[in-house]
């Protein structure tokens, strides 16, 4: 690499760092792309270094195949006499009782619940695991994986979700935390099934591991960048300063936990002079219902017209049509930095990320990849917040036009909650999140009409300018573990129009707006 590219190196390991992509990983296959593009940085400088992370990614996948390809080449058959299982063995029947503690479901229990329901006669069969931790076998009648985590949970078991030994919880989130992809084979006399299970898709970016598991086996992990929190695509305005908040927009008197508070601080006033969330964490459920009902009402005075609507004038920036309308939502602010209590502040439960236990699994109904929760949820939980990149209304037009037609997509969330307050909006302030390339969890939420049980209220945490805030998603009721999650994305199944084209619906709602699906 010449001299007078190390600006374009550095560049290029500054974005893959911020990706949580180290600068060993990254050089060997920068290098690469150098030579087969004979030196063109433009070519990997596009869309945000793109073609450098695949690359990168694509060749962890390949190292991550080889090697899997290797132990089950290299994998010694377990001698017949050696066999402890008995024809007449059973795998443990999965039950909230048998498998769940204070609510929460383990993750491999439910691999074991779908083992369970094998026909009788592949029960006794044995069970093989294939991983790069390592082969195992898993044989019923000696005891399975399942009945090993559950003698582990004990209260000094740091992996545990049970676990009260502080000083354990701090020592296992001082570790790193590794992602193993899992593939897992269940012999049924010449019928052979397989199973794929990724230990912990974040790459230990957040406070909780997220699993993922294919019970059905047919779809290859999605290929997205794992990311906790937004990032500009490129000409989105995110303007964030402490000389933009004023004084009268913080709490900065405030000591500890502004809950504790017999007075609500300046921080409540968005919220009507009220706290927005409970002591126990918990949305406030006078609030929560209030954000429902806005959301399903048909009444047009819940909805505001731009002069010149962004979402128009993106498809013809000459003669923009009408403005459609937009729902005006109830936000809710955060504590942030200028404020003086701590982040165990009772109002600051988005900032802190994603605290429930999770699991990305492939549903059996025909809607691809879902998200379900693993334990037991009360009404107005904080489950995750809607990460993607942010991107200015006419990015996404353009990007949705190049890919149309191109294969699945993830439906994108605008950001328009407070469009019409300023008048007309310059372009890079009609802001979008889109998690098709990078995201969290919440890329993985299925939509569903009207009666989803979850829904996605605007936040403010960094800045008072509304044009950009978090989208957070709370539960509208109680959620019972192994519940898909789902919210309604407000689709209109007749837009023909829409760059993006609507979905058949299949959400399975006596309310589905889908009259042709």
């Amino acid at each position: 690499m010449a001299p007078d590219k190390n600006h374009q190196v550095v560049k290029a390991f500054a974005a893959m760092r911020s990706l949580g992509i180290g600068a060993e990983t990254v050089k060997p296959v920068l290098k690469r792309l150098l030579k087969l593009y004979g030196g063109n940085w433009k070519l990997i400088e596009e869309d945000n270094y793109r073609t450098l992370a695949d690359a990168i990614f694509e060749e962890q996948d390949d190292k991550l195949k080889v090697e899997k390809d290797n132990d089950m080449m290299e994998e010694d058959p377990e001698p017949a006499p050696k066999r402890q299982h008995r024809e007449d063995s059973k795998v443990p029947v999965f039950s909230n009782g048998d498998n769940r503690r204070n609510g929460v479901t383990d993750p491999t229990s439910v691999l074991h619940h779908h083992l369970s329901e094998l026909p009788s006669g592949s029960k006794g069969k044995g069970i093989r695991v294939h991983s790069d931790e390592g082969n195992s076998s898993l044989h019923p009648a000696s005891g399975s994986a399942h009945c090993a985590n559950r003698e582990a949970d004990t209260d000094d078991n740091p992996d545990s979700p049970y676990c009260r030994n502080k000083n354990a919880i701090v020592a296992r989130e001082q570790q790193p935390i590794e992602s193993h992809d899992q593939v897992i084979t269940v012999s049924n006399g010449d019928r052979k099934k397989a199973f794929h299970m990724v230990n912990d898709i974040t790459r230990g970016m957040e406070k909780v591991k997220i699993s993922l598991l294919d019970e059905i086996g047919t779809e290859a992990v999605p290929k997205f960048v794992y990311c906790p929190q937004n990032t500009a695509y490129e000409y989105a305005y995110v303007h964030m300063s402490l000389a933009r908040i004023s004084n009268e927009d913080c709490c900065a008197k405030c000591i500890g936990d502004c809950l504790s508070s017999s007075i609500p601080c300046a921080c409540a006033s968005v919220t009507g002079g009220e706290f927005a969330y409970t002591p126990d964490g918990l949305l406030d459920l006078k609030l929560l219902k209030a954000c429902i009902d806005i959301k399903n009402s048909s009444d047009t005075k819940d909805m505001v017209y731009c002069e010149v609507c962004p979402l128009q004038r993106a498809k013809n920036a000459r003669k923009p049509g009408k403005c459609e309308g937009h729902v005006v939502r109830k936000f809710i602010k955060e504590c942030w930095i200028k404020c003086g209590c701590n982040m165990l502040c009772g109002n600051r439960v988005v900032q802190r990320g994603i605290s429930r236990n999770l699991q990305v699994f492939l549903t059996s109904d025909g809607k691809g990849w879902g998200l379900r929760t693993l334990e037991d949820l009360p009404q107005g939980a904080f489950v995750c917040e809607y990460v993607g990149e942010i991107l200015t209304n006419i990015e996404l037009y353009e990007r949705n036009e190049k890919n149309s037609g191109k294969g699945k997509h993830v439906y994108p969330v605008l950001l328009d909650s407070d469009w019409t307050t300023e008048g007309t909006l310059k372009d890079e302030e009609a802001l979008c999140l889109d998690a098709t390339h990078f995201g969290n969890v919440a890329r993985f939420i299925n939509h569903r009409c009207h009666d989803g049980n979850l829904i996605d209220i605007p936040v403010q945490v960094e800045t008072p300018d509304r044009h950009y805030y978090h989208v957070a998603f709370f539960t509208t009721r109680k959620v019972k573990a192994l519940d898909e999650l789902t919210w309604d994305y407000q689709i209109d199944f007749a837009d023909n129009k829409h760059p993006i084209k609507a979905f058949r619906c299949r959400c399975g709602s006596v309310y589905c707006r889908d009259i042709g699906g």
